[in-house]
């Protein structure tokens, strides 16, 4: 059932209380029109329950605005919505079309820092959330009395002569519920053996990231990145209101799975709203992403914290090639990511998940 307005109701109960089911909820195509956004396909999503969220097909199916009941949940950089178009691939020119929103998405074949990895330039972070999808499908259905609406579609990374590589994308919410699901089939579509990155850039902004705010998670062991990282290392999962001049500070977690072989990660915001509490989590199979990395930046304007549950690390692909650990998928090959996001909407609710995380 749909649980809305402090009750649980049946499909007939709420259509005979409205004229469209969009009256409470749905999936909506639309397109951005002003300025470098103009022309990317979006579909708004709004679940009844005060979650409302933006994914951009022209953007990888990638997640920008999120808010839960006019609180936004994730944090937007000054490039806004850019079109794919404006795609700078070389070096770090990646950040000028970083969006940030509530979900980028880096890889399909590279991610991390700029390197040369076999003679072969790679920039920052991959090229697959500056695809625009295609066999673009939204709608929204009953399923006994739950009422589901989703988007869906493909987004190819290929060259003549390089990889061949597809991500099938399902993004999908539940009337009455704030959280959603994001269901990822990565598939070798060539004839050669490809390498194979991918990270879940999720971004937390304020009023969800503020002085006070922590990071929940199930976590064994840290690592710095680098020497910057390592003095800020002891206060890692907590954090302080924006600081003038600071400077970026990423951290490797090696993470711990429940029963069920899932992690759960978030970020909460106990002082939010006098003490009414704010929290946002997702959760993941420790099998299909081993890593997880937390981006820590603490500037002005510049102010957001990323959860990122990946299977590598952000040094780049020479050097994970050099590790040992690249990771590669044989022709025909498929390899698939499942992920929940949701709000942790009161100080109930973040109790309730920081036991759930310490009994893990």
């Amino acid at each position: 059932m749909a649980n809305l307005y402090g009750r649980s109701y049946k499909k007939n109960e709420l259509l005979t209380r409205v004229g469209d089911i969009a009256q409470l909820g749905g999936v909506k195509l639309c397109e951005l029109a002003d300025g470098n956004e103009r022309g990317v396909r979006a579909a708004d999503f709004r679940t009844g329950a005060g979650f409302n969220f933006r994914v951009l097909m022209d953007r990888g199916l990638d997640i920008s605005f999120a808010e839960y009941k006019g609180q936004a949940l994730s944090w937007y950089s000054s490039t806004g919505e850019v079109a794919p178009a404006y795609f700078e691939p070389e070096n770090t020119s990646w950040l000028r079309s970083f969006f940030g929103g509530l979900l980028t998405t880096c890889g399909l074949t590279y991610l991390g820092q700029p390197c040369v990895d076999e003679g072969k330039s790679l920039g920052l972070h991959g090229r697959v959330s500056n695809i625009p999808a295609k066999d673009v499908c939204l709608d929204a259905e009953w399923n006994g009395d739950e009422y589901f609406m989703w988007v869906q579609g493909k987004v190819r990374e290929t060259a003549v002569f390089g990889e061949n590589i597809m991500l099938k994308r399902r993004i999908s919410a539940k009337l009455g519920e704030a959280k959603l699901w994001i269901d990822d089939v990565v598939e070798n579509l060539g004839y050669q053996r490809t390498e194979h990155m991918i990270l879940y850039h999720i971004n937390a902004g304020f009023p969800l990231l503020d002085e006070g705010a922590q990071l929940i998670s199930p976590t064994v062991e840290v690592k710095a990145y680098d020497e910057e990282a390592e003095k800020g290392k002891p206060a890692h999962a907590n954090f302080s209101a924006p600081v003038p001049g600071c400077k970026e500070q990423c951290f490797y977690h090696s993470m711990k799975a429940d029963k069920e072989g899932k992690v759960l990660a978030g970020l909460v915001n106990r002082r939010f709203n006098n003490g009414q509490g704010f929290g946002l989590y997702v959760k993941y199979a420790l099998e299909e992403l081993p890593n997880l990395t937390e981006w820590k930046m603490m500037g002005e304007g510049l102010y957001v914290v990323g959860i990122e549950p990946t299977n590598c690390l952000v040094e780049g692909r020479a050097k994970e090639r050099q590790s040992g650990t690249l990771q590669f998928l044989e022709p025909g090959e498929k390899r698939e990511y499942h992920l929940e996001l949701g709000v942790l909407s009161s100080i109930e609710e973040i109790n309730t998940f920081a036991a759930q995380v310490k009994s893990i």
